[in-house]
């Protein structure tokens, strides 16, 4: 087994290009991480309308790619680097497909052919390969919009990459890329693969099926969501299909950026501070106090929110227990967009409660400013595949309040005050009694037991959650695939 692998990695998102959530993270930090360790990877996405091809290069060749009875359609290809690396990304250009506003939906809901974009996408992935004559010993898909890869290399791309093994990444098993069935001649992969082990389900295609079905590994990014899938309540009908290959199914932490996520070289912050010297906090306290309006104290308790208002992130239970919360001695801020019923209650109660601030929208200055200035941080999640927030939240020494799944229960660590361990407040049940009163733990113990609080936040600040030790832990997948296939 050779030690340099050559790696391809598709996704439909990528953080410095295109990004709606924690997929284009992961995708702009992995293969950096990959590359440190000596490997050779290759990154390739959609040109959206939206990524300025003025600032990149344009490939002389175009790119022909079949699709069944749709006949063959042409791309163009452009590429640049990754910001701040030296890694290659690819940008598959079909003006009719990804020029247009958004992703994957604009204000009417989802693009109806969506099927078509990413199977073109991920049709067109492995034909610029043979036009760059690189040949992966990997091909890393990620969510259903790349899930057919594994599939289209062990058929219709077989010849071409017969000694490649796959790996698919699920980063949010919610989204699978249910769609009619009429595909699978775009897809050109036979129809004897439209049965309930790969393809189908309830007589439609459902991509992430069939994915989970042909990758030769399926990672999730945390060990705990590797277990939630195969269960009823996270497993969103997939969990006995995930089941039936379990032994391929490995959890995989995700790392944060530190370089982008750190107090002590944080320009967007009012002060810079570190786990040895914290008065800047304080400092920070004050800016968001300041910013929002709020009263400025030192003394009070401050707990943050950045996020999307969605039902996964948990956005009901703070609803439901907000006007407790707040009526005891604290100021909450939150930053975020999503449900408008969301946006309109937290507006009406900014109004109505001088201890509350809203901002909506998104800001990543103020998403900075919010953990830094933040004593605690809210994250009560129905589910969390990975969460990057809480991991920041320890970066920055604000302590997280967390629901105890997926990644949230891999990463937080419950606060002992009899055994001085922790390093923030967890809860199980989904309710708002349940995180109202995790609330009340958190910030009683801000108040009545201050030591062991600035204790906890060294022990978060002193942690450490960086993509070299993920990098790592696939290239152990990757070889060990590899070696499984060859042997």
């Amino acid at each position: 087994m050779k030690q340099k692998l050559n790696i391809l990695f598709a996704a439909s998102e990528v953080a410095g290009f295109a990004k709606t959530g924690g997929l284009a993270d992961v995708a702009a930090a992995l293969p950096k991480a990959l590359k440190k360790l000596g490997h050779e990877i290759k990154v390739v996405m959609p040109r959206y309308y939206k990524i300025d091809k003025e600032k990149l290069t344009k490939l002389q060749e175009p790119l022909g790619v079949s699709m069944g009875n749709l006949g063959e359609l042409w791309a163009a290809v452009y590429t640049t680097k990754l910001p701040k690396s030296d890694v290659d990304i690819y940008f598959i250009d079909h003006e009719g497909f990804f020029g247009r506003g958004g992703l994957y939906e604009d204000d009417s809901g989802a693009y109806s052919d969506n099927d078509i974009r990413f199977i073109f996408f991920s049709k067109a992935t492995l034909q610029l390969c043979k036009l760059l004559h690189f040949t992966p010993d990997i091909i890393h898909a990620n969510d259903w919009h790349t899930a057919a890869l594994p599939l289209l290399q062990k058929t219709r791309f077989v010849h071409d990459f017969a000694n490649a093994a796959s790996v698919l990444t699920i980063h949010n098993l919610q989204h699978q890329g249910n769609f009619e069935k009429h595909i699978v001649d775009a897809m050109e992969v036979g129809w004897e693969h439209f049965n309930s082990y790969e393809l189908e389900s309830y007589h439609r295609v459902n991509l992430l099926k069939g994915g989970i079905a042909h990758a030769d590994a399926v990672t999730t990014v945390s060990k705990k969501y590797a277990q939630e899938i195969q269960t009823h309540e996270f497993g969103f009908g997939l969990e006995r299909h995930i089941q039936a290959h379990e032994e391929r199914v490995y959890g995989i932490l995700n790392g944060v950026d530190y370089y982008e996520w750190s107090p002590s070289i944080d320009d967007y912050i009012a002060q810079k501070y570190s786990s040895k010297n914290m008065d800047g906090k304080q400092v920070c306290k004050r800016d968001i106090q300041k910013y929002f309006g709020l009263q400025e104290r030192d003394d009070v308790a401050v707990i943050g929110f950045v996020g999307r208002f969605a039902e996964q992130k948990g956005i009901e239970l703070i609803a439901g227990s907000l006007h407790g919360i707040l009526d005891m001695d604290v100021q909450v801020v939150m930053l975020g967009t999503g449900e408008k019923w969301a946006e309109e209650y937290f507006s009406k109660v900014s109004y109505q409660r001088p201890n509350f601030a809203l901002h909506v929208g998104y800001s990543d200055e103020l998403a900075h400013k919010i953990e830094a200035g933040s004593d605690l941080f809210l994250m009560p999640s129905l589910f969390e595949p990975c969460g990057l927030n809480q991991i920041y939240s320890l970066a920055y020494g604000t302590l997280p309040i967390v629901r105890a799944t997926g990644g949230l229960d891999d990463t937080i660590i419950n606060f002992d005050e009899h055994h001085h361990e922790g390093n923030g407040f967890k809860f199980f049940e989904a309710s708002q009694e349940a995180l109202y009163h995790t609330v009340v733990w958190a910030v009683r113990t801000f108040y009545e037991n201050s030591e062991a609080f600035k204790q906890m936040q060294q022990r978060a600040m002193n942690s450490h959650f960086g993509w070299d030790d993920a990098a790592k832990e696939y290239i152990d997948i990757y070889q060990y695939i590899l070696e499984k296939k060859h042997s």
